[in-house]
């Protein structure tokens, strides 16, 4: 394995995650405050689920997201 490759492969899988999730949350957060489904004084419970097909890795994280 090269691992210099691999270590850049999983940055760049980290970076597309990292990126693509921030915007999915900051899109729902503001149309559920558009749409009266939120105050803007909430704190959100938060759930990402990782798996990793070939070696049976699920691993999970949770955390709470707060709006003010």
């Amino acid at each position: 394995m090269d691992e210099d490759r691999f270590n850049m492969s999983v940055r760049k899988f980290l970076k597309v995650v990292g990126v693509t999730s921030q915007r999915e949350i900051e899109h729902a957060v503001r149309e559920a405050m558009r749409e009266g489904r939120l105050r803007g004084d909430e704190t959100l419970k938060a759930r990402v689920t990782l798996t990793l097909e070939g070696v049976g890795l699920r691993h999970e994280v949770e955390d709470e997201i707060a709006l003010r």
